[in-house]
């Protein structure tokens, strides 16, 4: 299995059959060298979407267009760009399991908010959201853009990740020290892997604060890509 980081909460999961692109944000990116997109979306078999806002679908319909590949996604949002855009999409909601070749994903809670800009302001997107992602013996949790919650305690209970790929940043989604807490409350994770910080100032820019809330955990800060072997 390889993880690898596209910057900010992009990222290409290759697991048992599947190449799997999470929320690619790649033009526009200012932590994305551009000239590497066609290396980064190569082989890519489906697109999984968290929520609607920009930094996590801005490449998602065009790539799903160009490599003739479903997004995969909360319904409302898939229905939507089904209709407008043309794409192939799966449409499912929270609690819910499609299989992905030999990779299952369900869908999890998140806290956030999911919308996209419109001419009188935003349009609803359906609702945030997270995935465990199972294959090759091992789950991952990618929890979108949230703030921790008591439910990830019935996330571990149901799917016991062992890999988590959390947002960190602060201000728009929890910061490290919410991301370690939520981590040793709430999870038995061996591999930790922070995303949604260092795009923007605004956002942290280490995450030496994670490390030292998780000392009994590998906490690998990644690199854009630059694939993570599990």
């Amino acid at each position: 299995m390889k993880i690898t980081w596209l910057g900010h909460s992009g990222f290409r999961i290759e697991i048992a059959d599947q190449v799997l692109l999470v929320d690619p944000w790649l033009v526009g990116n200012p932590v994305f060298p551009e000239d590497r997109r066609a290396e980064a979306i190569a082989g890519a078999t489906r697109i999984l979407v968290t929520h609607g806002h920009f930094d996590h679908i801005a490449d998602a319909v065009a790539i799903a267009r160009e490599m003739s590949i479903p997004c995969v996604g909360i319904y409302d949002l898939m229905s939507w760009w089904e209709e407008k855009e043309g794409i192939a999409t799966i449409g499912f909601n929270k609690g819910g399991t499609v299989a992905l070749g030999e990779v299952r994903v369900t869908m999890v809670n998140a806290t956030h908010s999911s919308s996209v800009s419109g001419p009188q302001g935003p349009v609803y997107t359906g609702t945030e959201s997270g995935f465990m992602i199972a294959g090759e013996g091992h789950t991952i949790y990618v929890s979108g853009d949230t703030d921790v919650m008591a439910d990830m305690e019935v996330f571990n209970d149901l799917h016991a990740p062992d890999i988590g790929i959390l947002c960190a940043g602060g201000h728009f989604t929890m910061d490290m020290k919410r991301a370690a807490y939520a981590a040793r409350t709430y999870f038995d994770f061996r591999l930790v892997i922070p995303c949604h910080y260092r795009t923007f100032p605004i956002l942290e820019q280490d995450a030496e604060a994670l490390r030292q809330g998780l000392p009994d955990v590998k906490v690998v800060e990644p690199d854009v890509l630059v694939p993570i072997e599990v």
